[in-house]
């Protein structure tokens, strides 16, 4: 078990010491086109193990990485390729497909920092002074980002977290007297076309680079025995200048990639060999280890290049801190019904991990919480039905890991409830009521502890409705009454009183569940009667139909939802079988979920109702 040195950590943070410690060697031609993808640990020379495979064989291929993702994109498969794919960078296992990029292209490189990836240059046949961009956080297709200052393929890119760098290239691949000295340099945060940087200090094609946060070499080169290594400050503008000496035979096709001291390269032609330098101190390269096949113009790219802001990495705390993302899930069914409470820190990426438990195991409870305090309501302690529903209302302090304690009582036994809540004020839909359906709506005041008072109802009776909302305002989205419901109602969360028509679900659906932002609200997944992968949207403050979102990473009903105020998560649910998978969104943005990491189990119907000590009830 890893043991946090919280005053080291913070110390290296400071010090710009944390670095990433993954890279990746993917495809290449060997000679024939290779789909292997290999891996080592950048801190320690040694050996690459293999990783999995590529969507499909190519070489020339463009992408880039950020601290959770690794993107291939575009290529010679032989022929030119537009495919972008992907996988998650600290795991093994084949990629998937990510999109397309604007058009076809081989002979690419490409570019990225946390947020953003672009890939530039290439031949479409013809060469192409073509830029487009993905964002890491979604999948699919690339947009147009800009141009190059020239048309041209076989240019090789890096950079910093706010600057992406191209350096030379060839006009046509068939033409020696075409290699270009051209260094062109794009702003990440905003599209663009190129803006001239300086020259390298020759004309020169099919280089490796890799970059500190500061500083960009780029190595080797078209012309065999190319020893050269040069340098270019990032941030400046100006000519490259001789910087060290790569090995003996270094030469072209290489790739490369970094962490933010260490420069590691493939050296060129059809080999195995992989160097690497000192980006601070220079010197001349040396061996770093091997790939598992020979092969040329494999794609490189790691967890921590100088495009990557790694000293913004979360630091571990001692003390919990009200509102920086904790978000609860209690219970569910595993398939039987379980007491416990997992936990999971909503702005970062990983699994669940234990929290506690409840009074007694049960499932499709309504949850809600304010800053400091989670509230569980109702639920059934069996496969549901009247003999098993509940009408306890469980309590537990969002800052201390441990056991709920009781807060009252419902006005009656309920499940498959749906919960959501401002600062102050917790707002429950019973859903099944006594075995029927119920468009009773009760609150209680979090601080306090007591059985619930009367709030209004619903427009019609239904159960498994989507709850989310704003300070102010809240929205209960679909259900069942028995049949499909597609309707969203609203009410004002500081006053008593019955709902209000919003507007409409896309298609009647019911066991879906919805997160939100102060502004937006979301729904996931659902069953229209069989599960479906459909996001929607709805602005919390206006009325109207809901607008399509994006797609969850699989189809799935009864999952939890919870969120901050910028980030949404769906987790668990059932395909009807069982799932342990947790995906998250950007909920100011459009786009696919992608993944956030995993259950502690298979489990579905953990709570109907958004937990967290930051959502957008709670954001003022």
């Amino acid at each position: 078990m890893a043991v946090w040195k919280i005053k080291e950590r913070n110390e290296l943070a400071r010090q710009f010491e944390l670095r990433g410690d993954r890279q990746l060697h993917m495809g290449g031609g060997a000679p024939g086109i290779s789909d292997v993808v290999d891996f080592a640990n950048m801190a320690s020379a040694g050996d690459f193990s293999d990783f999995g495979n590529l969507s499909a064989a190519r070489g020339l291929i463009g992408g880039g990485a950020n601290q959770t993702r690794s993107l291939c994109a575009g290529g010679q498969a032989p022929g030119v390729s537009n495919i972008i794919d992907y996988v998650q960078i600290k795991s093994t296992g084949n990629f998937g497909d990510f999109g397309d990029l604007t058009d076809q292209r081989g002979y690419i490189s490409g570019m990225s920092n946390d947020l953003r990836q672009v890939s530039s240059g290439g031949l479409d046949p013809s060469h192409s002074n073509i830029q487009d961009v993905v964002q890491f956080a979604t999948t699919g297709n690339a947009v147009d980002f800009g141009n190059l200052t020239s048309a041209k393929a076989l240019d090789t890119n890096s950079g910093s977290p706010t600057r992406g760098i191209s350096a030379g290239g060839v006009l046509n691949p068939g033409g020696g007297n075409a290699n270009m000295n051209i260094i062109d340099f794009i702003t990440f945060a905003s599209n663009g076309n190129a803006t001239d940087f300086g020259d390298l200090t020759a004309v020169q094609r099919s280089q490796s680079s890799f970059s500190s946060k500061t500083r960009m070499c780029i190595a080797g080169g078209q012309a065999p025995g190319t020893t050269k290594i040069e340098k270019i400050e990032i941030a400046t503008t100006g000519n490259a200048a001789d910087f060290a000496d790569g090995i003996a035979g270094t030469t072209e096709n290489g790739r490369g990639t970094s962490n933010t001291i260490r420069g590691i390269y493939n050296r060129g032609g059809v080999v195995n060999t992989i160097h690497q330098l000192n980006i601070n101190d220079g010197g001349t390269a040396t061996d770093f280890g091997d790939l598992t096949v020979a092969r040329t113009a494999s794609h490189a790219a790691s967890d921590g290049h100088g495009g990557l802001e790694l000293g913004i990495l979360q630091r571990p705390s001692v003390t919990y801190m009200p509102g920086s993302g904790r978000g609860l899930f209690g219970g569910g069914y595993a398939p039987g019904t379980t007491d416990v409470i997992t936990q999971i820190n909503i702005p970062t990426l990983g699994n669940l991990s234990d929290f506690g438990n409840l009074l007694a195991a049960r499932a499709a409870a309504g949850g809600a919480s304010s800053l400091t305090r989670a509230l569980f309501l109702g639920g059934t302690t069996g496969a549901g039905g009247t003999n098993n529903d509940d009408n306890v209302i469980q309590f537990i302090e969002m800052q201390s890991r441990g056991n709920c304690g009781d807060f009252g009582n419902l006005s009656g036994v309920a499940y498959k409830c749906s919960g959501l809540a401002s600062t102050t004020r917790a707002i429950v839909a019973l859903g099944a009521a006594g075995g029927s359906d119920s468009d009773t709506l009760e609150f209680v005041t979090i601080a306090s502890t007591g059985n619930i008072t009367d709030f209004g109802n619903l427009t019609d009776a239904r159960k498994t409705s989507g709850a989310c909302g704003s300070l102010t305002r809240g929205l209960h989205g679909g259900g069942t009454d028995p049949s499909l419901s597609n309707i969203i109602d609203y009410i004002t969360i500081a006053s008593a009183g019955n709902s209000t028509d919003f507007g409409d679900l896309g298609a009647a659906r019911a066991d879906l569940n919805a997160c939100s932002s102060s502004t937006r609200g979301v729904w996931g997944g659902g069953a229209e009667p069989s599960a479906v992968n459909k996001i929607e949207y709805v602005t919390i403050a206006s009325t109207g139909n809901i607008t399509d979102f994006g797609d969850l990473s699989q189809a799935r009903a009864n999952a939890a939802a919870t969120s901050t105020n910028t980030r949404g998560v769906f987790a668990g649910g059932d395909t009807p079988t069982l799932v342990n998978t947790i995906d998250h969104i950007t909920i100011a943005s459009t786009g696919n979920a992608t993944d956030f990491g995993d259950m502690t189990a298979n489990t579905r119907r953990i709570n109907a109702g958004i937990i967290s000590d930051s959502h957008g009830g709670l954001q003022g």
